[in-house]
């Protein structure tokens, strides 16, 4: 059990369902964002039909990356080793299924089959990825980095527009400043600028086991320096973007979200950014990945933030 936990990375699994139960409750949920509540029924369809997919994605990475993880990391390699790889790809097929399937309840409630097209897209997608893409100059990245963001989006395509029998009316509140759409789209942003940043900085890290195996990653491609300056880049326009959003919460006196931001997430990410040149060494590649999952899930724990700071202002 425990190694089919390891295989599916039951610890991102559970950020995201994490962030998708935060901006269901945070923002969709709140009656004065969509006027009126979208019920859980509603809602853990599409996260667990996330989740299952993207489980499935780790398992064909992993599938497919067997030569690479036993020149980067041996010590963890699980197929083959303690999983049978014919037991994987039964795995990876299953998870697909099952998440298609509970993905069509969400679906049959809205009365919008073509929605079912995003999860079936993203299935394919982490196919194509595993076997093609990720061996590519920045393709790979941006791909994880786009379906990250969708992990939010999707729950734009699914839950306004949930026919009006699953709704319970309210008076008609006062419009909130920023509209609940908005502030998704804002999450998808970081979310997609955080994990390109992420996802460059572990191609830094398994730079041996890719260039053994011919992949075209950038710090293959472009050198170790030039991915450090790139990722330096993203951090820079996105900590320009957050300081934005700082400035916007400041004034409208959202005092309490400004200061968490500021701390929390942009203070951290400039410094992430200045100690990520520090040296050039798979551990320190390790440990730069590690603490930008923890800045991201500082980004997450935000929408609580926000949600009780919106309550009282």
């Amino acid at each position: 059990m425990n190694e089919w936990l390891r295989l599916i990375r039951w610890k991102n699994l559970l950020i995201v369902f994490v962030t998708q139960l935060l901006v269901w409750y945070c923002l969709i949920y709140e009656p004065t964002n969509f006027r009126g509540f979208i019920t859980i029924l509603d809602f853990l369809p599409v996260a667990v039909s996330t989740v299952l997919i993207a489980a499935a994605g780790y398992v064909i990475n992993d599938y497919f990356d067997i030569k690479i993880d036993i020149i980067n990391r041996p010590d963890k390699v699980i197929l083959e080793k303690k999983i049978p790889l014919r037991v994987a790809i039964m795995a990876h097929v299953g998870l697909n299924i099952l998440a298609l399937s509970i993905a069509s309840i969400a679906a049959s409630r809205g009365g919008h089959y073509e929605w079912l097209l995003v999860q079936l897209g993203c299935t394919v997608i982490l196919w194509f990825y595993s076997t093609d893409f990720k061996r590519q100059f920045v393709i790979g990245n941006v791909v994880v980095a786009l379906l990250t963001a969708l992990t939010i989006l999707i729950l734009i395509v699914y839950m306004p527009a949930m026919p009006m029998m699953h709704l319970k009316r309210y008076p008609e509140p006062p419009p909130p400043l920023i509209s609940a759409t908005t502030i998704c789209y804002g999450y998808a942003f970081f979310a997609f600028a955080l994990t390109w940043m992420r996802e460059i900085v572990k191609d830094m890290e398994d730079y041996k086991g890719d260039a053994a195996e011919g992949c075209m990653t950038m710090p293959i491609k472009k050198g170790l320096e030039f991915s450090q300056r790139f990722i330096q880049a993203i951090g820079v326009i996105t900590i320009a973007v957050l300081c934005l959003i700082v400035y916007y919460f400041f004034s409208e006196r959202y005092i309490v979200l400004g200061i968490y931001t500021t701390t929390f997430i942009v203070a951290p990410l400039i410094a992430w950014c200045i100690f990520l040149q520090r040296r050039n060494t798979t551990e320190h590649y390790h440990a730069a990945s590690k603490w930008l999952k923890v800045i991201m899930v500082a980004g997450i724990c935000s929408l609580i933030v926000y949600h009780f700071t919106n309550n009282i202002h």
